[in-house]
């Protein structure tokens, strides 16, 4: 899940909200992950720059904001604009779920939700992919998306996404005024799935179906 919690709790989630059921079934709308990802990222805007960015309409934008607000993940921001202009701003820098018995009681709005994270994943990938020829060398070079399949027991992928959170933590942490970075730093984004393959045959089934065969079957044998 995203930005996940609990033992021990995401390094990186310091300052991230922890989902209830009010506030996952506030996400569980692409449009709503897409704007509270903007804000987090871009700093404070308005219902029609945030429009232009997801080409919808200004008063759908209104509408998801006030609907993040009523859930807690936005607020105006009062510093700017003025009385035709609403500005605002994300209250966390980052969300966080893994509730598992919250996902069991809602489990529509969990995909939902999921769903919409895991698709601006593939849009945020698909992006970089289609600037990878005007892309400075350098960043070419740093960049990385590998595939590597493991075989572990839950008990063993826990402490590999602990161990891969220690890593990131390491590193400078991205805020819309780049705050601290030097200035020929960009925007880096490391997308951490640990994806179990249930569906993927193993050597137990394999050597089920050995055991089962008739005598002379095994091993692909005629038996007649």
């Amino acid at each position: 899940m995203t930005d996940h919690g609990d033992t021990p709790r995401n390094p990186l989630a310091e300052d991230a909200v922890v989902l209830d059921a009010k506030g996952l079934r506030a996400l569980a709308h692409p449009v709503r992950v897409q704007v509270i990802g903007l804000l987090r990222k871009h700093g404070p805007s308005t219902a029609t720059r945030l429009a232009e960015l997801l080409d919808i309409n200004s008063g759908a934008a209104s509408y998801h904001l006030r609907r993040l607000a009523a859930a807690g993940f936005v607020e105006e921001d009062t510093t700017r604009g003025n009385a035709r202009e609403r500005w605002w701003r994300a209250v966390h820098r980052s969300t966080q779920f893994d509730d598992m018995e919250l996902a069991e009681r809602e489990p529509e709005a969990t995909l939902a939700y999921l769903q919409s994270v895991a698709a601006i994943y593939a849009m945020r990938t698909q992006r970089t992919i289609n600037e990878l020829q005007t892309m400075p060398r350098d960043w070419r070079a740093a960049a990385d998306m590998s595939d590597m399949p493991l075989r572990l027991t839950p008990q063993e992928a826990t402490p590999l996404r602990e161990e891969l959170w220690a890593v990131i933590a390491g590193y400078r942490r991205d805020s819309p005024d780049a705050a601290g970075a030097p200035a020929d730093a960009e925007r880096v984004g490391v997308i951490v799935q640990i994806l179990p393959e249930l569906d993927a045959p193993s050597n137990r089934e394999d050597t089920a179906q050995e055991d089962t065969a008739p005598e002379g079957a095994a091993r692909g044998d005629d038996p007649r």
